[in-house]
């Protein structure tokens, strides 16, 4: 199935102006939680994907892509003391409600990869694994990924023993190793059980 052919069969049910929404960054033990929602339907971009099968070059070629031909692009963050005091899955909500509030065109349904957000009074559709069938929502999940990477990138340039640059906050077994030698910085999410079994020097 081509990714473009569900957003055509919503075209055909008589959607005009509608938006897919993803987000990136809710496995990771630091940084925050960040949604991309795109708005455009028309446009076909060669070699658009979920942002998972892509490598880091070809998102941001295809970020570039987007950019360029979206009509419009909203985003939200939720950072990483938002999680601790919500929750992964209410922060998440938190910052896809956020970047539909970023739009400035209101669309008459949303495409939401597996969830719906019940505070936001618009039309919605969860699709399971949207980001592999639906071209507005892979758009979506390549602008929250690049977007998310590059902030981590940043963290990196404050806090170098971690390796942010690299992991961008996963638990992978280097981001474990320099969690127990420094314990957690402050963008760590200390409600996260991994996190939370080190030492808090900063508090």
């Amino acid at each position: 199935m081509c990714l473009y052919d569900f957003d055509n069969a919503v075209i055909n049910e008589g959607f005009k102006v509608f938006a897919g929404i993803d987000e990136a960054g809710r496995g990771p033990l630091a940084g925050p939680v960040v949604s991309a929602v795109i708005l455009r339907y028309d446009i076909k971009i060669d070699g658009l994907n979920d942002s998972k099968k892509l490598t880091a070059k070809e998102r941001e070629r295809i970020f570039c892509l987007i950019h360029n031909n979206a009509l419009n692009i909203g985003i939200g963050i939720a950072d990483s003391e938002k999680i601790d005091r919500l929750n992964i899955l209410r922060a998440t909500m938190l910052a896809m409600s956020l970047a539909i509030k970023d739009l400035k065109i209101k669309p008459d349904l949303l495409l939401i990869d597996a969830m719906t957000i019940p505070f936001i009074k618009i039309k919605q559709r969860a699709l399971i694994k949207g980001d592999a069938k639906s071209a507005s929502i892979a758009a979506a999940s390549i602008i929250a990924k690049v977007t998310r990477d590059r902030i981590m990138a940043n963290y990196h340039k404050k806090y170098p023993v971690y390796g942010f640059d690299r992991h961008k906050g996963y638990p992978t077994n280097e981001h474990i190793h320099k969690l127990n030698i420094h314990g957690p910085c402050p963008i760590h999410r200390r409600s996260f059980q991994r996190v939370s079994a080190f030492s808090l020097p900063f508090d």
